[in-house]
């Protein structure tokens, strides 16, 4: 009996070590933390953290609705959103979207005080903003990640508590977006206009999921719920692609002002329970240019040098160049 008691404690110690236990954690691709098998899942698992940097795509208010507001108990209705997405440089063909949320309380599998109050989630926005970053900065997240219809996210994993916050560090300000990739239908859907599943992630969907790309000469299907967050399929008279909206400034009932056919400037994205569907362009805000559905700046990043957006870089674009680089240390003076 007494031999039984010192095992059970021994045993007790044991378990509360592993516990405690610090979490496992490593810096790894956005290549290699976006893995899938031949059915979509994912097969990252080697540590509980991970750390990846990368070039920031947009500002998060431009995806989703961050506007907190605790009074909500509808089940699964999450309340507050943030997020954004980063793509690797160099050879690190991927990006990783990074996700926070307010009222994890509103899923079923989590305890009623599991949400966070207003009060604590505009806190959370100032500590991840701390870092100051913008659109075309590199920065380092460091935090746990799940699985979510399709991507493997960085998140909280649901847990407001202290010890499961992502981070978020400013590597180098202003190393500015990437140049999008220009993507055809015909690279990302095959004959009967299905989408490309390649799961070693080196052509169709999967190669440019979580990736700032371009398509161009598409039309929409019927632009009927143009608007925040609505959801549009875009063709090339043969071959469709849906589309999503943010919720940028630009976007609004009237501001569709597209001539057909026009060019996008997206990110890849995933939303389905079915890992090897559900692929779709995000497209953050629109500047009403009436020839490319983008946000300024990514308009920018499509022709490097094109400082004033009239397609060709020349005299002008360096003299707005000095006017703006003028006007900042003024500015800066000022201060």
């Amino acid at each position: 009996m007494r031999s039984f008691i010192v095992l059970t404690a021994v045993l007790s110690l044991v378990l509360a070590a592993i516990v405690k236990a610090d979490p496992t954690v490593a810096e790894v691709t956005h290549s290699e933390f976006q893995a899938v098998d031949a059915s979509g899942e994912h097969t990252y698992s080697a540590t509980d953290k991970v750390v990846l940097e990368g070039v920031l795509l947009h500002n998060p208010a431009d995806m989703l609705d961050p506007t907190p507001d605790d009074t909500i108990t509808e089940t699964f209705n999450i309340s507050g959103q943030w997020q954004i997405y980063f793509q690797g440089e160099g050879d690190d063909h991927a990006g990783t979207a990074v996700w926070l949320g307010q009222l994890y309380n509103n899923l079923p599998w989590i305890a009623p005080d599991g949400g966070y109050t207003n009060e604590e989630f505009v806190a959370e926005f100032s500590r991840l903003n701390a870092a100051q970053f913008s659109p075309g900065d590199r920065i380092r997240v460091t935090g746990y990640y799940l699985s979510y219809n399709g991507k493997l996210n960085i998140n909280e994993q649901h847990n407001k508590e202290p010890e499961h916050d992502f981070t978020i560090e400013l590597v180098e300000r202003g190393v500015g977006l990437p140049r999008p990739e220009v993507v055809t239908l015909d690279e990302l859907k095959d004959g009967d206009d299905e989408f490309i599943f390649d799961p070693n992630r080196q052509s169709g969907c999967e190669y440019y999921q979580g990736r700032l790309i371009k398509i161009e000469d598409v039309y929409f299907v019927d632009a009927n719920d143009w608007g925040p967050h609505g959801e549009l399929v875009i063709t090339d008279g043969i071959k469709t692609l849906p589309l999503k909206l943010g919720r940028g400034n630009g976007i609004y009932a009237g501001s569709d002002n597209l001539t057909e056919p026009f060019d996008v400037i997206g990110i890849m994205d995933q939303e389905s329970p079915y890992l090897i569907d559900g692929y779709r362009l995000y497209v953050m805000n629109y500047d009403g240019n009436g020839l490319v559905l983008a946000g300024r700046e990514h308009r920018r990043a499509d022709k490097p040098g094109d400082i004033n957006l009239d397609g060709v870089v020349d005299g002008v674009d360096f003299a707005e160049f000095v006017e703006d680089w003028l006007k900042q240390e003024t500015d800066a003076e000022n201060l």
